[in-house]
């Protein structure tokens, strides 16, 4: 970036984007007091945990162990609790239909077709999110507009008619420079992959590092098309239209 979009950024985010954010995640905890976010361990999510911290609201936080990722993103779990002393709740897959679906398609059948892709994604993430999301009436993602075309008509909050509860995207708006001048600026710990070429990162097998002027889910399910690239965690993306409700 040149100067000057360095100073733009560096504008919008502090003057703009971060009280607005702050200001938001208190709004969401007024408004649903049990709401939760699911972190991935990415930058996005980072940045979100810093600004929960800085929002003293008390959101909880969890993740999906889905027994493929990284050691680097695991390791994100102790780098949380080390700075801000916040535990992170994990969910993991049932140990026995991961086995079950090992048994009869191999371990490595999600490169065999999207349909066993996406099964595969449903034992080891959806379920598991399932359970994360049981009896809370409201959650949070990392999700932003930028990041994939699933993702262009992104709401900042609605109704997640996929799971039965309430959804904010509270940085749908934020650009990739935006995320990483907070990450710079805040001191934001973030996850060792992104500085080896990962912008997206998921389970290691399915994602790689991007080349220079790739999609920056282009790491993700690289054997894909563009317009299948989710787990089933978001497949309401779409269809999710934000309501405004008064509490």
């Amino acid at each position: 970036m040149s100067a000057r979009s360095n100073e733009t950024v560096a504008h919008v985010v502090t003057a703009i984007r971060w009280p607005a954010l702050i200001a938001r995640l208190q709004d969401i905890v007024r408004r649903y007091p049990d709401a939760a976010m699911a972190s991935s361990l990415a930058a996005e999510d980072m940045v979100l945990t810093h600004a929960i911290a800085a929002s003293e609201t008390g959101l909880r936080i969890f993740t999906l162990d889905t027994g493929r990722l990284h050691p680097e993103t695991l390791g994100m779990i102790d780098v949380v609790r080390e700075r801000y002393g916040i535990e992170i709740e994990i969910f993991r897959p049932d140990a026995a239909e991961v086995d079950a679906h090992v048994q009869a398609h191999g371990a490595f059948a999600f490169y065999e077709s999207v349909d066993l892709r996406k099964a595969c994604c449903h034992i080891r993430k959806v379920e598991p999110l399932q359970r994360a999301l049981k009896a809370r009436s409201a959650w949070l993602t990392g999700q932003r507009r930028e990041q994939a075309a699933t993702r262009v008509a992104l709401p900042e909050e609605g109704h997640d008619d996929t799971f039965g509860l309430y959804k904010f995207n509270p940085l749908a708006e934020w650009s990739h420079d935006e995320i990483w001048y907070a990450i710079k600026a805040f001191g934001v710990p973030y996850n060792p992959l992104h500085d080896q070429g990962y912008p997206s990162i998921g389970c290691d097998p399915c994602t790689r590092p991007v080349r220079p002027g790739e999609d920056v889910r282009a790491g993700r399910w690289w054997w894909e098309q563009a317009d299948s690239k989710e787990c089933g965690l978001h497949a309401g993306n779409r269809a999710t239209i934000p309501i405004k409700e008064a509490h």
